[in-house]
């Protein structure tokens, strides 16, 4: 009998010491940064263009060829309660590449010649967000934002090499699907205008091609990614309007 009532009592001897620790009060004080019933309209857009003629990069040798990369990401939010918002994403990227030539020098009997490459990619996508605030101390000007997205996208790309009868061409279709999050960092440059600034999505990925070369052979490849490392060098930067 008493094995059995010594454990309760002291179980009841740690219950006050439990509800004290239940009790304790950090202080932390969430303010409005965001109020309900605001707008948010957003975009970012990049460009990236490069030429390259007799360039050298590690064991690649003589590249000539010239490219870009566009992408512009509209948004529409609205804000259901204070710093919390619903909305949309949609993103278009478009790449082109041309390589006229370049040599591929790995040993003194093992090089490689690569002579007209084209290749030119559509990917779109849409996704739905969601988006908390946190103001930085009490200032109404710096801001924490994390983003939530639920993302479905697709793309195609065609990629030619060769000339003449070596001419050889490979078309492909994707299919993604992403969950993730995306932190940020926001700054208003006045009472209705904010800059914002976010790393990658961090998160699931699926994805899933079907390719076809020269009108004959296909193949597919699936990929599952989960990605939890965050990619300094994965910045975007944006402007968004509180309306």
């Amino acid at each position: 009998m008493n094995k059995l009532i010594y454990p309760i009592l002291a179980l009841f001897l740690l219950i006050p010491g439990l509800s004290r620790a239940e009790e304790f009060d950090r202080g932390i004080v969430l303010n409005t940064f965001i109020p309900k019933g605001q707008w948010v309209v957003g975009n970012s857009i990049s460009y990236s263009e490069y030429s390259n003629n007799n360039y050298q990069f590690l064991v690649i040798e003589n590249i000539d060829g010239i490219g870009y990369n566009f992408k512009i990401s509209p948004m529409l939010c609205y804000i259901v309660k204070d710093n919390l918002g619903l909305g949309g994403r949609f993103a278009y990227e478009r790449s082109l590449t041309k390589l006229n030539s370049a040599s591929i020098q790995l040993g003194d009997d093992l090089n490689f010649d690569v002579n007209n490459v084209y290749s030119l990619s559509h990917t779109y996508s849409g996704m739905a967000i969601m988006r908390n605030y946190i103001s930085i101390g009490n200032s109404n000007r710096f801001g924490l934002f994390n983003e939530l997205q639920l993302n479905l996208g697709g793309g195609e790309s065609k990629m030619v090499n060769g000339s003449g009868d070596a001419l050889t061409g490979t078309y492909e279709r994707s299919f993604n699907f992403k969950i993730g999050i995306a932190p940020g960092l926001m700054a208003f440059i006045n009472d209705y205008t904010a800059i914002e600034v976010n790393v990658g999505v961090l998160g699931f990925n699926y994805s899933h091609v079907t390719q076809t070369t020269d009108q004959v052979y296909t193949g597919k490849r699936s990929q599952n990614l989960a990605n939890f490392k965050v990619n300094i060098f994965s910045l975007g930067l944006g402007i968004a309007f509180y309306l």
